[in-house]
């Protein structure tokens, strides 16, 4: 059992509700291929953090939190991504709704969404410290450092799973009950704009 297991529950629930890169991600798939896609993107984030509690478990994740070059360098990648995502959702504003890709592509639009969860999970140094100095906190001496990261690190999934599927489910329908073209810009835009600052935010920031 990790120490204080209520106290670590609950930040870590706090933390997923908090509105970032994950939950506009989310977003951009509800709006660009609905509710299927905006679950691909919630499970390559998932896997994203399983990479990273495994890398923390490792030790590798402390490594590059301790490592100026390698977090900035990851940070300012993680940074462009998120950009050229929000830039991609600001053009499809501008255009407005297209006309159906093709049936050969859609293996192809399918596995997209799972990627850009993924990587912008990767991208993230932000994860890495997270994780590396975060989960310590609740491991005793003498406790299995390995298995018990992944434990308390599966939790923080689950959370993440069950709300940005709440979430995609609850913007779909709103996306539903007010269907049109305007509606769809709009919301693109906004995702785009969203995206976007986040990436410069990213960008800007110092340890």
């Amino acid at each position: 059992m990790p120490q204080h297991p209520l106290v670590f529950v609950g930040v870590v629930a706090l933390l997923t509700i908090t509105p970032g890169a994950d939950m506009a991600m989310v977003a951009r798939s509800v709006f660009t291929g609905g509710r299927r896609d905006a679950f691909a993107t919630t499970l390559g984030i998932s896997a994203g953090c399983l990479v990273w509690a495994f890398a923390s478990a490792l030790g590798v994740a402390a490594l590059l939190a301790a490592s100026r070059t390698a977090y900035d360098t990851l940070r300012l990648v993680g940074a462009a991504y998120l950009v050229w995502l929000g830039v991609q959702s600001l053009l499809a504003a501008r255009r407005g709704a297209g006309a159906p890709e093709p049936v050969a592509n859609a293996g192809e639009r399918r596995a997209s969404p799972f990627r850009q969860g993924l990587l912008t999970n990767l991208f993230n140094p932000k994860i890495a410290v997270f994780y590396s100095t975060f989960l310590p906190q609740f491991i005793a001496p003498g406790d299995p450092v390995v298995a018990l990261s992944l434990a308390l690190a599966g939790v923080h999934i689950a959370l993440g799973v069950a709300w940005l599927s709440l979430y995609a489910w609850l913007l779909h329908r709103a996306v539903a009950a007010f269907k049109g073209s305007r509606l769809r810009r709009a919301l693109d835009a906004v995702t785009g704009t969203v995206l976007v600052g986040l990436g410069l935010r990213l960008a800007a920031e110092r340890r």
